[in-house]
Parts: structure tokens; sequence; C-alpha cells
């Protein structure tokens, strides 16, 4: 065996030594091996920033993640918030979202209100005469 093979082979032995007392811990990244799925810590960042940099940043709501499950935490004034909150979650990557986030009795009144006078979106009726597009 050549010297230059010889070192090689001593240097790969160390490596091993060195990786062997670290333990597999220290190789693997804050980012779980499996599915590459966000530590909770990372995760619960991640929605944090989310929702700061949403509309609902004003609810100051609370998350908590355990074992990939967003439980999120709060009171609103708007029904809409509540259901932006859990899509917030779900699209940092929470595997699942307990939405214990309480709506306010006024906004739900309020809700109640608007689906009883058939307050919704306006939608645009098409008819013959404002075809989708021409006809080929």
């Amino acid at each position: 065996m050549s010297r230059a093979c010889r070192a090689a082979l001593a240097l790969l032995c160390l490596l091993s030594a060195v990786v062997a007392a670290t333990g597999p811990a220290a190789a693997v990244p804050k980012r779980q091996a499996a599915g590459n799925r966000l530590s909770d810590a990372e995760l619960e960042k991640a929605i944090r920033e989310r929702f700061a940099r949403s509309k609902i940043a004003a609810n100051r709501f609370r998350v908590r993640v355990q074992g990939g499950v967003a439980i999120l935490e709060g009171r609103t004034d708007v029904v809409q918030h509540k259901g932006v909150a859990t899509r917030l979650a779900k699209a940092a990557g929470a595997r699942k979202v307990i939405n214990r986030i309480e709506v306010s009795e006024q906004a739900r009144l309020k809700a109640s209100q608007n689906l009883a006078q058939g307050r919704r979106r306006a939608q645009i009726k098409r008819s013959e005469s404002n075809p989708r597009s021409e006809p080929r």
C-alpha cells in the first residue's frame, strides 16, 4: 500500500470515529430527516411570521406546536380571521391545526345578520349577450 493510500485510510478512520463519538444527532440538521419537516420550534416561528405579515396580526393569536400539530388560541372580532389563521398555519407546514380561536358574540351576530339579508359578494351574472369567450 502506498503512503498516500495509508494516509487517506487513516483520515477516513479518524472521521468515522469522530462521527461515532458525537452521535447521529449532531450530524442531523434542525430539520427532521423523515419527510423534510420543520422542527416544532421552527414551525412555530414560521407560523408567527406568517401571522405577523397578514391582516390578522392585530389579533395577536397565541401559537404552540407539538409534534407538528399547531394549536391556535385567542379571540377575534372578525369571523373570517379564524379560518385565515388555520390556512396560514397549514401553509407554514403544520401537519394538523387545532383552532381554539374564539369569535366574539358581536361578530357572530353581524355575520348572521348579513346572511339573513342575503348580503354576499357581488356575483356577475353572465348572459348570452356577454359570453365568456368568442366562439371559434
